[in-house]
């Protein structure tokens, strides 16, 4: 069955080439996640050159960068980006979701359920999680700052080896915040990928590989 013509045209205005078959179960996703969105505020990104441009987007320029065989967590998943697109990306690797919000994570399983998915969903905090799973990578978008990160994870490298976080323009900011406020003692930042925004040349998105100094993880890029 061909992808919404919309759908299909926010793809190519984006400059994105995807599989059929994987562009279907990413239609699917957004129509289920949609219908969710009326009985709980979800997302504001509702139409389809919102869904590709920013939250499909940041979903393509972290897929590339984890490794088969990966057990991923998907931190504060909210409304299950990017956690489940990358499920839908690539299905060589293991994605959890976490979400400590009891209504939205109810709604994150419904979500996996009605797309059969091998996704679990944690109704748990991060930390919590660390006490008993381990995981290769966490990723996480839009939750906090570099900082708060550094804070939250610095008990819990053993359980860990690495942190993928996406962010906007900010990040600059916020990394010096962390630097002057001692949260990155110890460990290395990396910009593993950064890409535009939109039309503005000076609006950037970034991915920032944080991980204890020494420690050889996944891919690396500039350092920042």
């Amino acid at each position: 069955m061909p992808i919404d013509p919309e759908f299909a045209k926010a793809l190519q205005a984006h400059s994105m080439e995807i599989d059929e078959a994987i562009a279907e179960r990413l239609e699917k996703y957004a129509r289920v996640l949609w219908k969710w969105n009326e009985q709980l505020n979800l997302t504001r990104h509702t139409n389809w050159d919102l869904f590709v441009g920013r939250d499909l987007r940041d979903c393509l320029q972290l897929a590339p960068l984890l490794e088969s065989g990966e057990e991923v967590l998907d931190l504060g998943s909210g409304n299950g980006i990017p956690g489940i697109p990358l499920a839908i990306l690539r299905s060589d690797i293991d994605i959890s979701l976490a979400e400590s919000v009891t209504k939205r994570a109810n709604v994150l399983g419904e979500i996996i359920d009605e797309l059969q998915l091998p996704v679990p969903i944690y109704g748990a905090r991060g930390e919590d999680l660390l006490e008993d799973f381990r995981f290769s990578t966490i990723v996480s978008r839009a939750v906090g700052s570099i900082l708060k990160f550094c804070r939250w994870v610095e008990p819990h490298w053993t359980s860990v080896d690495r942190l993928l976080l996406v962010k906007g323009p900010k990040w600059v900011e916020e990394r010096n915040e962390a630097r002057h406020l001692g949260g990155l003692a110890n460990l290395d930042l990396r910009r593993v990928a950064s890409y535009p925004l939109g039309d503005d040349a000076d609006s950037e998105g970034v991915i920032l590989q944080i991980s204890p100094a020494g420690r050889k993880v996944g891919q690396t890029s500039d350092e920042s």
